[in-house]
């Protein structure tokens, strides 16, 4: 079995991903940290971090890796109405501070405690303060209702998380990304779930999915204003 391996805390270097262990999901390496020049580095390649409160600091590149193909968003008869209808108010990248902090506050389906940490929250804020984290906004009458956040790079985008207070608001997140964020050409959903499933995420090596990211790394997302 390969080892895991332990990253510097000042100047982490990530190890290939094909290296991942097989079990569980991909852990590659164990400690780093959550500087923006790291985060940014790991997303670059394929991995992204994902630990709870009083664990180290884990990083992962699942094999295989769930993905949606924006073309190929699996959208119910009742979800596009709700999108035509314009019920709810889009927005991208007006409040991702507050939508990381409903992600992070939302429990999660299996009763566990959030894996959002607050030193997590504080990093993805200042890599959106620097242009590189992105969320979508789902209103109703002002209030925050459903949203998602994530990391861009080139012209995939990295999904971090997304919530929803009402129901299909977080579908409708994902809907307007895929409709309206000019040339995304994949979305990274790391690992698959019964609920990304049904919105049409599929399962591809991981070895194809870190062609794609090198293939669409150098292009750039057009985000509405």
């Amino acid at each position: 079995m390969t080892e895991l391996t332990l990253l510097d805390s000042h100047q982490p270097v990530f190890p290939p991903p094909q290296s991942a262990l097989t079990n569980p999901n991909g852990l590659l390496a164990v400690g780093g940290n959550l500087n923006p020049k790291t985060l940014l580095d790991a997303y670059r390649q394929g991995i992204f971090p994902w630990y709870s409160e009083g664990e180290p600091l884990l990083w992962w590149s699942p094999e295989p890796r769930a993905v949606i193909y924006p073309g190929d968003l699996h959208i119910s008869k009742s979800l596009a109405k709700l999108y035509r209808q314009q019920r709810y108010e889009v927005s991208f990248n007006r409040d991702f501070a507050e939508v990381i902090g409903h992600c992070q506050n939302t429990p999660r389906v299996d009763g566990g405690g959030t894996w959002i940490t607050d030193e997590m929250l504080n990093a993805y804020c200042e890599l959106h303060r620097q242009g590189h984290a992105h969320s979508v906004e789902i209103w109703h009458k002002d209030r925050l209702v459903g949203g998602l956040y994530g990391i861009a790079v080139g012209s995939v985008f990295c999904g971090e998380s997304m919530f929803s207070t009402v129901s299909n608001s977080s579908k409708l997140a994902l809907l307007a990304l895929c409709k309206q964020v000019g040339g995304l050409k994949l979305v990274d959903c790391q690992l698959p779930n019964p609920h990304l499933s049904s919105l049409g995420a599929v399962e591809i090596p991981r070895r194809e999915f870190l062609a794609q990211l090198q293939k669409f790394g150098t292009e750039a997302l057009s985000w509405p204003s």
